[in-house]
């Protein structure tokens, strides 16, 4: 069938390329029969609907008659959204790591008919430039060696697989070491830029999960080292130009090693994980900085990314206009008539703070940053400075925006819902709560099919079983809500939840959850990672959820499952714990948790769980049911004094604390480190 046929699909990605000549066709057994009929390989594109230089090779060849004149006659190609089909896009991408090369989007793999990997890349450009051949050039030369190299394609598809497979087998079990968590924070530090904050040099990405490793090391040592690695790292972020000054969120990235220009996209998931971190900085800190962020870019949150049905959408693009951020940026002479109304002297204080030059810091226009005044002013200067980006945010909203992919993503919702949930709680925003039990409400009702969470939302239509990030950030969701309301329904549905990801992802003969379910569409490859990516690993976080069912509830079950991943995983310490950070925090929790216990009700109890809920500690765990806790729990049998109401018990290990009834002595326990 000679035609494009992405127009039924709904993924904002898809539909940007359903009107190329190039015939493409969603992933689905219809695809890979017609490769193997017409005896073609495939070409697989994968990309996000956000993605800046995926949008170049879509203009640049997928928009050009003559390269998918090339296509078309070489290939079956099929185009695939890699935020609805993670699934698809974590094997193809591992796939190009096989084969030595760097990863990024645009993905481009080539196929057998079956779907087995043999060579692929990234971006490729449409006509040869420094030495990089054109894309066409570069179909001719691969369908080439497919018809006409078969020795060659069975090479690198067998070496492909076997990689591929090797990955998600179970390796050798073991114990963490002892000191693991320590050993880890202290050489982690050891590698933040001690000028510029963050790891290593350009391109810098925010990486929450290991800023949230180096927190609970300080928490728990007491080593200033650790606190103000994160401080650091973060007051440089939301200070640099990877931030939106005016209009709150942080972008995927930065393409300098200063935080200055970002690549432009907003992700949910990295400003889920910013909401986090800026809501345990501010409860830890007394910089005004982080809570400013932090109301900031939650306001952009809720203005911006909630869908009509209430749950949140996935990213808004880097482009707009076909150029990349020319939404958020200034020249000088547009600063200086939109801030007419203040007097020169006060625009020219805001034009240094924020950068703002003739010659600008973005190919000829400013990118608005306080990297080199990042340090608070006075109260009344930085009134003054929030007054005139008001009016710039006014000013720069009637411009042609970047377009908002709306599709609701399960993953990705649940960061978001546990994000807000918690940081609702705990800077008393009741709104913010409201809106994750919104959210989450929306996926427990519309996104669930013959029982089963699904993934992706979008036009009416929910499509493809979740994956095992699905259930892992929506049980972190559950629990988030359970204890930030008190509500037992919040934890009925973690505890469901968990139970039908053990029934349909646990690795029965290894431990640990594959990728995808066990009766999900079969790919050439299942599989089961530990390892951090741009969002949190599945089994990372469930080591957390399932040590945090086990402090809620007691039963044992939970405690064992936790327990084998981390066993099973143990040996990948060894290797490379860079992109572990969610193990080793879920392991963290697991053996420290500090568990607050509230006996009592009415207004004094409330109190006590209010104070809980402003503890910067990330492995703190909140229970409300003393009455209900198993034999085993530390805290079990222990009442309200006779001269009380409520009491607060901190429990850690085997211990508890004496019984609090003072919200300050309670605050006190658990503001500091431990």
């Amino acid at each position: 069938m000679s035609q494009n046929l992405l127009c039924e699909e709904t993924s904002p990605y898809l539909l940007q390329h359903k009107d190329n000549p190039v015939h493409w066709r969603p992933w689905g057994p219809d695809a890979l029969m017609e490769a193997k009929v017409a005896n073609k390989p495939i070409l697989l594109s994968v990309g996000y609907a956000a993605c800046h230089w995926c949008h170049v090779m879509a203009h640049e060849s997928f928009e050009d008659d003559e390269v998918a004149a090339v296509m078309n006659e070489l290939f079956v190609n099929i185009k695939v959204d890699r935020e609805e089909r993670p699934d698809i896009d974590t094997i193809y991408m591992s796939a190009l790591h096989a084969l030595g090369e760097q990863g990024g989007w645009p993905l481009t793999m080539f196929l057998t008919p079956e779907g087995e990997p043999f060579w692929g890349g990234t971006y490729f450009p449409k006509t040869a430039t420094y030495g990089r051949p054109g894309f066409a050039d570069v179909c001719r030369e691969i369908a080439r060696i497919y018809h006409d190299e078969g020795d060659k394609v069975a090479t690198n598809k067998n070496a492909i697989r076997n990689a591929l497979q090797d990955q998600a087998k179970a390796g050798a079990q073991g114990e963490p070491a002892p000191d693991v968590l320590d050993t880890v924070a202290d050489r982690l530090a050891g590698h933040i830029d001690p000028e510029h904050g963050g790891v290593g040099g350009a391109p810098k990405f925010p990486q929450p999960f290991l800023l949230e490793l180096l927190w609970r090391a300080w928490l728990r040592t007491g080593d200033d080292r650790h606190r103000d690695a994160v401080t650091h790292t973060l007051a440089r972020m939301v200070q640099g130009g990877i931030y939106d000054h005016l209009g709150g969120g942080i972008a995927r990235y930065s393409v300098d090693e200063r935080w200055l220009v970002p690549h432009f996209e907003k992700m949910l998931y990295d400003n889920a994980r910013l909401i986090e971190l800026l809501n345990l900085v501010t409860l830890g800190t007394d910089d005004p900085l982080f809570p400013e962020r932090l109301h900031e870019t939650v306001n952009w949150v809720l203005r911006e990314m909630v869908t009509p049905e209430g749950a949140f959408g996935a990213s808004l693009d880097a482009d707009s206009e076909g150029e990349e951020g020319k939404f958020y940026v200034w020249t000088e002479a547009e600063i200086d008539t939109s801030l007419s109304a203040f007097s020169s002297a006060d625009v020219a204080r805001f034009k240094q703070a924020y950068d703002v030059t003739a010659a600008g810091n973005f190919e000829g226009h400013t990118i608005l940053n306080r990297l080199d005044q990042p340090d608070q002013l006075d109260r009344d200067t930085e009134a003054l400075f929030a007054r005139m980006r008001e009016v710039l945010f006014e000013t720069r909203a009637p411009r042609i925006r970047p377009a908002w992919d709306d599709k609701v993503l399960t993953d990705w919702n649940g960061q978001m819902i546990a994000a807000l949930a918690r940081a609702g709680a705990a800077q008393n925003e009741p709104t913010w709560v409201e809106a994750a039990t919104r959210a989450f409400c929306f996926i427990r009702t519309r996104m669930i099919i013959n029982g089963r969470l699904h993934h992706a939302f979008r036009a009416g239509r929910v499509q493809h079983l979740a994956m095992a990030d699905g259930y892992a950030n929506m049980i972190r969701a559950a629990l988030a809500l359970h204890e930030t309301t008190s509500d037992r329904t919040f934890l009925s549905q973690a505890e469901a939840w968990a139970e039908e990801v053990h029934a349909h992802y646990w690795d029965v003969e290894g431990a640990g959850y594959f990728f995808t379910a066990d009766d999900a569409e079969a790919l050439v490859v299942r599989t089961r990672s530990v390892t951090d990516d741009a969002t949190p690993s599945a089994n990372g976080t469930m080591i957390e959820n399932l040590a945090r069912l086990w402090f809620l509830t007691g039963k044992e079950t939970y405690r064992g499952r936790a327990n084998e991943i981390i066993r099973t995983f143990a040996g990948e310490l060894s290797r490379n714990f860079f992109p572990m950070c969610t193990y080793l925090n879920g392991l963290d929790t697991l053996l420290n948790a500090v568990q607050v216990v509230i006996a009592g009700e009415g207004h004094p109890a409330d109190e006590l769980r209010r104070i809980a809920l402003t503890s910067p500690l990330p492995s703190l765990v909140l229970n409300m049911a003393s009455a209900h806790l198993p034999l085993s729990h530390p805290a079990h049998g222990k009442t309200v004094p006779d001269d009380a109401r409520a009491a607060a018990y901190v429990c850690q290990g085997t211990t508890c604390s004496l019984p609090l009834t003072d919200p300050d002595a309670l605050h006190s326990m658990l503001a500091r480190p431990l």
